[in-house]
């Protein structure tokens, strides 16, 4: 890295992290503060070794990752839920055939949104003995299909205006980061239901509706939060 143009630096990090100005400063320092834990070259020359075999596994991970990211986006497209679940904010190429797989294709499978919500672990669980009362996460569920609703739900507060609104409620209210995303997934888990059940993509502007006909503190919220942003 200390021999690398700094042309060379600055394009890898573009196509690979982003950093800002002031993180991609501190790197540069770093990089040239740096110095090897040992010149002994018996651990050198192995090392390196190492690390060109592992690079060369890779490779070979990352086309087998590639061919399998192609036959899911071709076999989602064909999907009969494509279009419910391709539209919905921030589920993208990559969450969209997740959530998919998540619901599934039999509507008769759970009869109520909180069934799904337990299914998938997104619903606490809450634990009494005696006088004592607790609620910890669901241990017993599919990890993966908790994972898909968990970074769906944190994906969406890019593009959804009251998921943004109603996570910035959990963490004003004393919620960390992940406890306040768990939260809103279990909301859109109650909203992607309905959506699913009865085969209607969703519609954003027809939620808010929804929330302003029932005068619901998060629509006010959204709004609010609407006003800010417009205002910079």
């Amino acid at each position: 890295m200390q021999q690398a143009r700094r042309s060379e630096r600055e394009r890898f990090y573009q196509q690979h992290r982003r950093l800002s100005t002031e993180e991609r400063d501190q790197l540069r320092r770093q990089i040239q503060q740096a110095q090897p834990l040992t010149r002994d070259q018996a651990w050198v020359e192995a090392s390196a070794l190492m690390a060109q075999t592992l690079a060369e596994q890779m490779r070979a991970v990352i086309g087998g990752i590639a061919r399998l990211d192609e036959r899911i986006e071709k076999l989602f497209a064909q999907h009969p839920d494509h279009d419910l679940f391709d539209g919905l904010p921030g589920a993208g190429q990559a969450l969209a055939p997740r959530l998919a797989a998540a619901f599934g294709s039999d509507r008769d499978r759970y009869d109520s949104a909180g069934e799904l919500q337990k299914f998938s672990g997104v619903a606490p669980v809450t634990e009494s003995s005696g006088k004592s009362e607790w609620v910890h996460w669901r241990l017993a569920c599919p990890k993966f299909v908790r994972q898909t609703f968990h970074e769906f739900a944190a994906a969406s507060c890019k593009q959804s205006l009251w998921a943004r609104a109603y996570y910035e409620q959990q963490r004003k209210g004393g919620a960390e980061h992940h406890a306040a995303v768990r939260s809103l997934a279990y909301k859109w888990i109650r909203v992607l239901y309905r959506c699913w059940k009865d085969r209607t993509p969703y519609d954003e502007q027809v939620y808010l509706q929804s929330l302003k006909r029932r005068r619901s503190p998060l629509w006010l919220a959204a709004m609010s939060l609407s006003i800010q942003e417009a205002h910079g």
